[in-house]
């Protein structure tokens, strides 16, 4: 019997497990390549057989692998992100209706099977999974109940069962908290791709046989993180390049207008910009390239949605983004013709773009300290985990609050998979 603690993400996923309380965690691999983080994708691709259409389903690292591969297809991304969303509740795929449930499961189902090949068949039933402590796009309790009501009904579905819910802060609390041996009151900051969670905790040897919420002083969450951050770069230095801000000139009055805005609203998310491929735009923006006074640059648009390449776009945009977290400047570089972006971006630049969602994070820091009573002198130390915890501008939120000597961090993938599977094991 192993303790499983899983990590669903909107952008990867990691599934970690113990075999007991005293055990170190340990993380299971996927795939060919053996990857400890599972990316949250599902690819669907249809073929014939004969006279008959098949449809060939596939996520996680299998799925990049054939998208990158030249499979054609549909790559669908960040469905956590829709857990408490109302408006979405089906797709069409290759003419059959797709619900939510059914595509996390796909996700999901896809993580046991390769965490039981991985462990060679040990019992998966029992898990613990992380929540954040606010679901991206939820608007009050009825949201928030909605999203655990698909999250756990997509978990039964994939074959999970006993399935228990943790918030995904205090996971990376359980992680941190293996360092130790004396008593912290910890200010956890963990940043995924659709949501920013904190968590004010006591943790260390005392503390460790006592339940979570127990052990919890406040949470405090956000709707935003990583992706958003993406989607500045995208906004300021992909759609220029690819018309938005253009002009071009109506048949019907020869009146000069800008090309409409909307379009690039799609461009903000990678994982939307397939929602621009129906036969309806498409032909809007064949008959916009008409019309155009920058051809070239709806001409670079409708490649890009034609052949499917919001994936490659924003591994690009990713890339600068993590490198920006080394460096004052960062390139980023997409060229498939006739796109053909080759742009610098400075690090200052990417934090004035990022202002807003900075201000957001702080503001959600603030409130935790002010609802729990607790000022930051108070704050043993700070442990951030997550993708855009490296980012310099995030912690330097914490590092002005805190003291740059209090923060610490490790493992920022993987840390709450991790932590999740010792919560299980403590019960």
């Amino acid at each position: 019997m192993r303790y499983i603690g899983l990590d669903f993400g909107t952008t990867n996923s990691s599934l970690a497990h113990c075999a007991s309380p005293r055990d170190a965690p340990a993380l299971v691999r996927f795939g060919a390549r053996q990857t400890t983080t599972f990316r949250s994708v599902a690819h669907f691709e249809e073929s014939r057989e004969a006279s008959r259409a098949v449809l060939e389903t596939r996520a996680g690292p299998d799925a990049i692998d054939r998208y990158l591969d030249g499979g054609a297809g549909r790559l669908i991304q960040s469905l956590k992100s829709y857990l408490a969303s109302s408006l979405f509740t089906a797709t069409s795929v290759f003419g059959r209706t797709w619900t939510l449930e059914d595509l996390v499961t796909l996700i999901l189902r896809t993580i046991r099977e390769g965490a039981a090949r991985d462990l060679g068949g040990d019992t998966l039933r029992g898990v613990v999974v992380g929540r954040p402590v606010r679901f991206a796009n939820a608007d009050g309790e009825a949201d928030e109940a909605l999203a655990l009501r698909r999250l756990t009904e997509s978990l039964r579905r994939a074959g999970f069962e006993d399935v228990r819910f943790e918030y995904e802060p205090v996971g990376a609390a359980c992680f941190y908290e293996l360092t130790l041996d004396h008593d912290e009151l910890v200010l956890i900051g963990d940043f995924g791709g659709g949501t920013s969670d904190f968590c004010l905790m006591r943790v260390g040897p005392s503390q460790r046989g006592a339940g979570g919420r127990e052990r919890i002083l406040g949470t405090e969450g956000v709707g935003l993180a990583g992706d958003v951050f993406d989607s500045e770069i995208v906004e300021a230095v992909v759609s220029p390049r690819l018309g938005k801000g253009s002009e071009y000139r109506s048949y019907l009055d020869a009146k000069v207008m800008t090309v409409p805005p909307w379009i690039y609203q799609k461009l903000r998310r990678w994982h939307h910009l397939s929602f621009l491929k129906s036969r309806e735009t498409m032909a809007f923006l064949h008959d916009l390239r008409a019309q155009s006074l920058a051809p070239e640059r709806i001409d670079a648009l409708i490649h890009l949605v034609d052949d499917d390449l919001g994936y490659p776009l924003y591994r690009a945009v990713e890339g600068a983004k993590q490198q920006l977290s080394r460096e004052a400047s960062a390139p980023v570089t997409f060229v498939d013709p006739p796109v053909d972006l080759r742009e610098t971006v400075a690090r200052a630049d990417f934090e004035a773009w990022i202002g807003r969602p900075l201000d957001a994070i702080r503001g959600c820091v603030d409130r935790l300290l002010a609802a729990t009573g607790v000022s930051a002198r108070e704050v043993d130390r700070v442990f951030l985990t997550g993708g855009s915890s490296l980012v310099p501008a995030v912690r330097r939120i914490f590092a002005e609050r805190f003291g740059e000597e209090r923060i610490r961090g490790g493992d920022e993938l993987t840390s709450v998979a991790q932590g999740l599977a010792l919560r299980a094991a403590l019960g």
